[in-house]
């Protein structure tokens, strides 16, 4: 359910209202952090960077000038509409997917699947939230495996971690993860991923528990590599 809907708001002036209000805030807690980046891809186009949805803050690590050649998969709920605001703001583009109303899902996620492939196809890059946006927890979708075999595309998994008691978990489906105060944060790349655009079926599903294995591998080895991160640059 939709945040909005919940409170019993839902119209145009209250998404304005509420994403101002939530890029301010991240705009004051951007200050309040410290990301390092390990591995991050050499490649600069046809990418597609894949995270958990609790993770989803995590492409906060990408450079400012490489963001306008990302596009984030969000979807059409009021909710999707406020994150989708705020990400504009910090420089992304974004592709819609699916409404909450099931009626109206499928044709939705078709059509940010088609938009995805065509600006993959454009030499942009596109991130997406493998087991979102309701889960399962930590199961990947068939989505990212649809839109890297018909462009060639590499995924690139990606993770954020951070020892601080500052990086909360949520009490949500996705145990979402935030920093809310001074926090020092490494976000760790992955190996790229690749499918055959001709794969079969026992293919595309070897290709999803790759990439799943790849993710909780590098939440395995995340806290090494913050302490190597930190470590070098005292």
């Amino acid at each position: 359910m939709d945040i909005l809907k919940a409170l019993h708001i839902d119209n145009k002036k209250a998404v304005g209202f509420a994403s101002d209000a939530v890029y301010k805030l991240f705009r004051i807690l951007e200050r309040m952090i410290e990301i390092r980046n390990v591995n991050y891809p050499e490649q600069e186009h046809n990418v597609v960077f894949a995270m958990w949805h609790a993770q989803q803050c995590s492409l906060h690590g990408i450079p400012f000038e490489k963001r306008k050649n990302v596009n984030i998969l969000i979807s059409r709920s009021d909710d999707g509409e406020i994150i989708a605001r705020v990400v504009h703001k910090w420089g992304f583009n974004t592709v819609r997917g699916s409404k909450d109303n099931k009626g109206e899902r499928r044709k939705g996620g078709m059509q940010a699947t088609l938009q995805m492939i065509e600006r993959l196809k454009e030499g942009q890059n596109v991130a997406i939230m493998v087991d979102g946006p309701a889960g399962p927890y930590h199961e990947v979708k068939n989505g990212v495996i649809k839109v890297a075999k018909k462009t060639g595309a590499a995924i690139i998994p990606m993770t954020w971690y951070s020892p601080n008691k500052s990086m909360l978990k949520l009490p949500t489906w996705d145990k979402f993860q935030i920093p809310m105060g001074f926090t020092k944060i490494v976000i760790l790349y992955g190996e790229p991923i690749y499918i055959s655009e001709n794969a079969d079926v026992e293919e595309d599903i070897r290709v999803k528990q790759q990439l799943k294995e790849a993710l909780l591998d590098l939440e395995r080895r995340a806290p090494e590599a913050f302490k190597e991160a930190y470590k070098k640059q005292k």
